[in-house]
């Protein structure tokens, strides 16, 4: 993941979740991708050491377990520029050419240039950061299937120059919602729009209670359409199945206003983040805590990019370490 800072909603239910569950059932690694961040804001780097603490305190907050999984940091293992480096000799430049976010964040992206090596080469950064712990399965949406499939093809490419090192990985679809931000577009922290995991309860009540709803619904006593309703998207998600079938049924025949609909969500948000919020404490209080934890992982990651780069020097035939005793340096 790439270190915003604070983690939202959006974040909650489009990744983490499904993390904390893939933890039980597979060898995870998951790393700040702080080089990744680079690709787009090279040009500011200020905030980046707070980012990455808020960004982990929110990991360890919802629950998922360094003693279950890795916790790392991507620029503290240079074998992951040097296997990037090595991918990027194989890569044809077409292949990264027709990436489809490649595209889409040139023309959506206006506030900064993007036409730099590192952000057309990410996707080999990318390719790097999954083989190098030779991942069976990627854990992503259905708008990520894309980078992983270009991963394979990375993947099989090399093999196929020298030898078969790296696994093929597979695609492992999680669920990921499209949440709604308080202004009806997606949840992200770019738009202004987002409900912090660390938004106390009444910035939560605050921010539902300026969020946009039926646009048909001018009047108390208009009757609503919940399933145009961006609030009643976040019912679905966050409320429990009595309120979401009050709202539902209310809404349509305007039983129900608007802000009483929010003070249901309000509450029902407010109810999930408790949890969250007292595991964060502890680290807000003492953030070594988190800095850690992210050391202790990433030793444990570098022993297995070191081996993995053994194999890759030695493939390539570049591991000159290995010279017959007696040969001509």
């Amino acid at each position: 993941m790439r270190p915003t800072g604070k983690l939202h909603l959006g974040n909650l239910v489009g990744a983490l979740q499904n993390w904390i569950e893939l933890e039980d059932h597979y060898e995870s690694f998951h790393f700040v991708a702080d080089w990744h961040m680079l690709t787009t804001d090279y040009a500011d780097t200020a905030e980046l050491r707070s980012n990455v603490q808020e960004m982990v305190t929110d990991w360890l907050a919802a629950g998922l377990d360094p003693a279950k999984a890795t916790f790392f940091i991507q620029s503290r293992l240079p074998e992951h520029a040097e296997l990037h480096l090595l991918l990027s000799m194989v890569t044809p430049l077409g292949w990264l050419e027709r990436v489809p976010s490649y595209k889409e964040q040139l023309e959506n992206i206006r506030d900064r240039d993007l036409h730099m090596y590192g952000f057309l080469g990410y996707p080999v950064l990318q390719a790097a950061d999954i083989l190098m712990y030779k991942a069976n399965a990627v854990p992503v949406g259905e708008d990520q299937v894309s980078h992983v499939e270009l991963t394979r093809e990375i993947a099989r490419r090399f093999n196929g120059f020298y030898g078969a090192v790296f696994p093929e990985p597979q695609v492992l679809l999680t669920r990921a919602p499209r949440l709604p931000g308080t202004d009806g577009r997606k949840m992200s922290k770019s738009y202004n729009n987002a409900i912090y995991l660390s938004d106390p309860p009444e910035v939560v009540s605050k921010k539902l209670a300026t969020m946009i709803t039926d646009p048909a619904r001018k009047r108390r006593t208009d009757k609503g359409n919940p399933d145009v309703c961006p609030v009643f998207d976040l019912h679905k998600v966050f409320s429990t199945a009595p309120h979401i079938d009050q709202v539902n049924r209310e809404c349509r025949t305007a039983e129900i206003g608007c802000l009483d609909c929010k003070q249901i969500l309000a509450g029902n948000i407010n109810k999930g983040l408790e949890p969250i919020q007292k595991r964060r404490r502890p680290y807000e209080r003492d953030p070594e805590k988190v800095w850690a934890i992210l050391e202790e992982g990433t030793e444990k990651a570098r022993k297995v990019a070191q081996e993995t780069m053994r194999e890759v020097r030695a493939a390539v035939k570049i591991d000159y370490s290995s010279a017959p005793t007696g040969a001509n340096g």
